[in-house]
């Protein structure tokens, strides 16, 4: 389950501050502060769920007397038309989250769903489906905690966790044996190199240079096939580069150990959710 860090405080209070401002005038307009109710949170689809905690905290950020109960956990699969969860205590705050925790629930758990899709495509065999660092700005953390509920695995968190030496850096380093030189020169012993590779001969050159993972961007399946036929069991393989739900199988099978997919994170559409309130009369005499 997701914690409640610093980060994830610093997110949902930027997104009520963002929403709210200097106040919910409707709401305010509207409805007693004093009244109570009740809302059903509803799956309008099937989907898996990402995102329940965060939904939670961000109606407890706004009253802390909000209440909940949960019909099913992080990670199920929900039907389409059940209730996920009863909000229960001050109307006015409901009202006032709504907005905010859909967004996050709705955005956590269609990547979830789409991740989920993706590894049902390579059960069976031995692969990783992992994520990228194309996230949508200031929501990483979120994103990437929807890709393991959705049973995908995380790449690097960002530039700071681990060594990609990619096309860019070749380009500037001046070859691939130079950037892998350079990397294990000026980094700590501990942390593995991984390398982009455009050909085999991009491969050969990485591989005689030392790196401990190198990614096959964009390749052929058959230039894949060939790839592994160099490198399997000597590094680890990554699979990049235009790889969708069409393909994922056909480029799992030629025997790569991992598969990076920016889509699950950057074209995930929304999941279809609601929020009704089921006891009114809480309205301003």
């Amino acid at each position: 389950m997701i914690e409640l860090s610093i980060i994830l405080k610093r997110i949902i209070r930027a997104a009520l501050e963002e929403d709210i401002g200097l106040g919910d005038l409707t709401t305010e307009a509207t409805i007693d502060s004093e009244a109570n109710g009740k809302a059903s949170l509803l799956a309008k689809e099937e989907l898996i769920l990402a995102g329940l905690p965060v939904f939670k905290y961000v109606f407890n950020e706004i009253n802390s007397e909000i209440e909940f109960e949960e019909y099913y956990n992080e990670g199920a699969l929900v039907p389409a038309g059940e209730t996920v969860c009863i909000i229960k205590g001050p109307l006015s705050g409901m009202l006032k989250g709504e907005r905010t925790a859909l967004n996050f629930i709705q955005r956590m758990s269609g990547i979830a769903t789409l991740t989920r899709r993706y590894v049902d495509r390579v059960k069976g065999l031995k692969v990783k489906i992992l994520d990228t660092r194309k996230t949508a700005p200031g929501l990483r953390l979120l994103d990437k905690y929807a890709v393991r509920t959705g049973g995908g695995s995380n790449h690097r968190y960002g530039l700071f966790d681990g060594i990609l030496i990619k096309d860019n850096h070749i380009a500037a380093a001046g070859s691939i044996k130079r950037a892998i030189e350079l990397a294990m020169k000026n980094v700590p012993h501990t942390l593995k190199i991984e390398v982009e590779a455009e050909d085999l001969q991009g491969v050969e050159e990485a591989y005689k240079a030392r790196a401990d993972i190198i990614l096959l961007d964009n390749m052929t399946l058959e230039q894949m096939r060939k790839a592994v036929g160099m490198l399997k069991g000597k590094v680890k393989i990554e699979a990049s580069g235009g790889i969708n739900l069409n393909t994922v199988e056909d480029v799992a099978k030629t025997g790569v150990d991992l598969i990076s997919v920016g889509a699950l994170t950057h074209s995930a559409r929304a999941a279809d959710f609601s929020l009704e309130i089921l006891k009114s009369g809480g309205n301003r005499g």
